[in-house]
């Protein structure tokens, strides 16, 4: 059903000849004189248009219509955006903790005597399963089907939630384990670009519950990730609310040399645009240069928008969009529409130069960016290829360790035990896969092999990635280095890497190694890639096969050979580095319609193991009351009582005191569930789970049981509250004891005493985890008291009900000369919360006076200072539910 037409903007307009459907006409807006509409970003014309459509005076305003047309680039930034999306991407690990929230929506609705059919996602949802499989077995044939069957076994429980849904929902969508990547399957498959229901057109545009959800924008769709909480909000067809953005202009000049790869230059525009402050703003890019590259390329440097910082990254669609649409498979009559659409609206080609007005315009040469990798833990840390070597030279200083000689074929220091062409990021770009298969055939044919220790892995994010290689003949000599397809899903991008191989753990733990992974991925945090190795390097595809070649990350590869070859000579990186022509040549490969239409069919392995898992019906999920996986949350028990006007925080402890820097693996990590962790404890002594079946954080995301046990299990985390040591431990004051931080937090709690966490700049940076949010909520912070926020981790306290407080700018943690022992209020919420007031945060020390200083409550919008005041989201998500009845469930 067409939304109503409030503002009168709806116009017919032809597509191909005979061909008619509506738009919202951004042309009207801009005749009617809101604003110069034609000179906004083109981003923002897409959120625009989002307004325009759904404005009906209550979720969307006619004045809220008049605020966005009338952006200024330069303007003073005041209200917000309540911007309705047309679908939701789920990956799985993070959208299976969304489903598990709407099961338990529908059974708190049902126990209210409320038909539970009434809530459901009343806008399209994409569930992918991505995040599950491990690089188990590697090197052989049959990796990819022993890993899958593996995946199925471990996760067999989290499935049969996703067979319920499945049916319980109509507008939700199971691509099931095998399938791919979430980012690359929606640039690939799932993206509409424009979108058309019952004759009115408009923009595709999305929330996924990943950071790297904006891979997106470099297709011509508006989309960025959010936390589970507000996708459950979005899927409810609630507004996403944000404060009305800047948009940074990206000038793109120049072309890429020769021998440039696009992983090159997304590790310079991160570290560019981090150093830039881009967190929280819009980013556009424009200019000759940004027309000049390929949609891949595009893609690849909107996928890392989350690792500078920015919201999304956009590129308009144009000639090269709809190429590459044709290329993947949609089809001529979609394409032809999609084009007309965007013509129509003036939403077609990418900006030149003065056309388009930006809150600021960084310039980016493309011709003068080289050779780069990333590391040793951040995404930002950009290295010129020639310069990892003495990088790597002093960390070994810092961390005063050096190589004593002994047995040539032991591991040491800088040696590589993971190299992994992993991630979306560039997996879904085929030059760059071209070129590694390429690199890997040369190799073959000169007789190299990589060495012993270094465990290989491809992992495509499609099955169409095989399809190409094989067909251009590169996958058979990838094989002979070991890179065999593994999964066509996350793994080691997401820490996923499987075990190291024989005796290399062990080796590295006893002797103190500083061993490392290279990785084509974009996120190398520390105990991120697997806890053993405290060094991870992001390059492109064919630098991963290269430096696996080498085995050691200790050489210089522009003049250094990588290893000896058959007839005895040293083999160079510039030997095998393929020409551009040579990845022309076999570009048709990869543009061939049917690998990508052969991608979506329902066939083969990972159909059958989906199939064979056991599904459910009804409208209620049942829940098993022995089940350590799926349990019902308690995010809704108070739902029915109405929500208390929040007071201010007085007489608390502090939980963790921490510096910049901390991700959300620092606070909710991925990796494996320790024995002795409180997670593990329980899990054995309550649950009577073996040791061998503790499974992952990641994979438990739907037990709070474990995640608030596991919130801040980290072997890297150094709270100064803990005396030095590392890991999730802190010290319980005043008794002064040592206790792990959930046994601290507990106590806490019987004592009555609220919680808050004290850190640095960046808080909460990486993944778009909301149990980050979720688990510091269990386990009693009311507040978080940080230097800066990433964007994100912030929306998803808020969610929560957690007051995310912004130290002023001059003053850090350390300026505070905390000990432990304080006792900490904030003050000035006795009147309620609105967005951006100003607080108190009073420290007292005993026996001195309070120290007293202002800190800005980061509470953006009107919407989230209501979420906070109704104790969070989600009561305030299913309140509204229960208040009116919502389309989009099967009965």
């Amino acid at each position: 059903m067409k939304p109503p037409d409030l503002l009168g903007l709806r116009r017919p307009f032809e597509w191909a000849p005979g061909c008619r459907d509506s738009l919202v006409s951004l042309h009207a807006i801009e005749q009617q004189g809101w604003g110069r509409v034609s000179r906004l970003p083109v981003c923002l014309r897409i959120v625009l248009e989002s307004l325009a459509r759904h404005c009906d005076g209550r979720r969307v305003t006619p004045e809220q219509v008049r605020e966005l047309a009338a952006w200024q680039a330069q303007g003073r930034r005041k209200g917000e955006v309540p911007f309705i999306v047309s679908r939701v991407l789920l990956p799985d690990l993070s959208g299976l903790p969304v489903l598990n929230d709407l099961a338990a929506m529908r059974a708190v609705a049902a126990r209210l005597g409320r038909d539970p059919t009434s809530i459901g996602p009343a806008v399209r949802a994409d569930v992918v399963v991505d995040h599950a499989v491990s690089v188990d077995v590697h090197g052989r044939s049959d990796a990819l089907v022993r890993n899958l069957r593996l995946e199925y076994h471990r996760n067999a429980e989290r499935l049969r939630l996703l067979k319920w849904a499945e049916q319980a929902f109509v507008h939700l969508r199971v691509l099931p384990p095998g399938s791919g990547i979430a980012h690359q399957l929606n640039l690939e498959r799932l993206a509409e670009v424009v979108s058309a229901q019952d004759g009115l057109c408009f923009p595709d545009t999305l929330v996924g519950t990943d950071s790297h959800t904006p891979m997106i924008n470099g297709l011509g769709v508006l989309g960025w990730g959010v936390g589970g909480l507000e996708a459950t909000a979005a899927l409810l067809n609630e507004p996403v609310a944000f404060a009305v953005p800047d948009v940074v202009g990206v000038h793109l000049t120049g072309s890429l040399r020769p021998g440039v790869t696009a992983t090159d230059l997304v590790l310079v525009l991160t570290e560019r645009l981090r150093r830039a402050g881009v967190v929280g703003k819009f980013v556009e890019f424009f200019g000759a240069g940004a027309r000049w590259l390929p949609v891949a390329d595009r893609a690849t440097l909107s996928n890392m928008a989350a690792d500078y910082g920015a919201t999304c990254a956009y590129f308009a669609a144009d000639d090269k969009t709809m190429a590459y649409l044709l290329a993947t498979g949609r089809s001529p009559e979609h394409v032809k529409r999609t084009e007309g659409y965007l013509r129509a609206q003036g939403l077609f080609g990418i900006a030149q130069e003065g056309e388009c007005d930006y809150t600021e315009c960084i310039a980016l040469d493309l011709a003068a960016v080289g050779a780069t990798v990333a590391g040793p833990n951040k995404p930002e840390q950009r290295l010129a290829l020639g310069d990892l070597k003495a990088r790597f030279a002093a960390l070994m200083a810092d961390a005063g360790v050096a190589d004593a000689g002994g047995d040539a074929s032991a591991i040491r220091h800088g040696h590589i035990l993971i190299a992994a062409i992993t991630s979306c990021t560039n997996t879904s770009n085929p030059r760059l896969m071209l070129g590694a298969g390429l690199l890997a055939a040369k190799a073959v044919a000169a007789g190299l092999s990589v060495p012993a220790h270094v465990k290989t892995s491809l992992a495509p994010g499609s099955r169409a990635v095989g399809a190409y290689l094989e067909a251009a003949g590169l996958l058979a000599p990838l094989q002979a280095l070991g890179f065999h397809i593994v999964a066509h899903g996350c793994t080691t991008c997401m820490g996923n890497s499987g075990p190291l191989l024989p005796g290399a753990e062990d080796a590295v733990k006893h002797q103190g190694l500083l061993a490392c992974a290279v990785l084509s991925g974009n996120r190398n945090f520390e105990a991120r890639i697997h806890p053993a190795l405290k060094a991870n390097f992001l390059m492109s595809p064919a630098l991963v096969v290269a430096f696996a070649l080498a085995g050691t990350v200790r050489i210089d590869p522009r003049n250094e050979p990588l290893g000896i070859g058959r007839d005895g000579r040293p083999v160079y990186l510039h030997e095998l580095w393929p020409s551009e022509q040579e990845i022309d040549a076999l570009m048709p490969h990869a543009q061939s319609p049917v690998h990508y239409r052969a991608n979506g069919a329902q066939h083969g392995q990972e159909h059958a193991l989906w199939n064979e898992v056991p599904a459910s019906e009804g409208a209620l999920f049942a829940w098993d009351p022995n089940s350590t996986y799926l349990v019902e949350p308690p995010f809704f028990q108070a739902v029915a009582a109405d929500p208390a006007r929040s007071a201010g925080v007085r007489g608390a402890r502090m939980l963790v005191l921490l510096g910049d820097g901390i991700t959300t693996d620092h606070i909710t990590p991925n990796g494996a569930i320790s024995p002795g962790s409180p997670a593990g404890r329980w899990l054995r002594e309550t649950a009577a789970v073996a040791v061998a079946d503790l499974n992952t954080y990641a994979m438990r995301r739907c037990n709070h049981q474990v995640m608030e046990r596991g919130a801040f299990d980290n072997p890297r985390l150094a709270n100064a509250l803990a005396s030095g040591e590392l890991g999730g431990v802190t010290r319980h004051m005043p008794s002064g004891e040592r206790l792990s931080i959930y046994e601290a937090a507990q106590r806490y709690r019987a004592e009555g005493v609220p919680l808050v966490i004290v850190a640095g700049h960046e808080w909460g940076t990486g993944s778009s985890r909301d149990w980050a949010a979720r688990a510091p909520a269990l386990l009693g912070v009311r507040a978080v008291i940080a230097r800066s926020f990433e964007r994100i981790h912030r929306s998803n306290l808020v969610g929560m009900g957690i007051l995310p407080c912004e130290l002023p700018v001059d003053v850090g943690p350390a300026d505070l000369q905390l000990v432990g022992d304080e006792l900490i209020d904030i003050e000035g919420l006795d009147d309620g919360v609105q967005p951006g007031m100003a607080l108190t945060l009073s420290v007292h020390r005993n026996g001195r006076a309070a120290q007293r200083l202002p800190v800005k409550l980061r509470v953006d919008t009107l919407l989230e200072a209501h979420y906070v005041r109704a104790g969070g989201l989600l009561p305030h998500v299913l309140r509204a539910q229960l208040a009116r009845p919502v389309e989009g469930s099967r009965s």
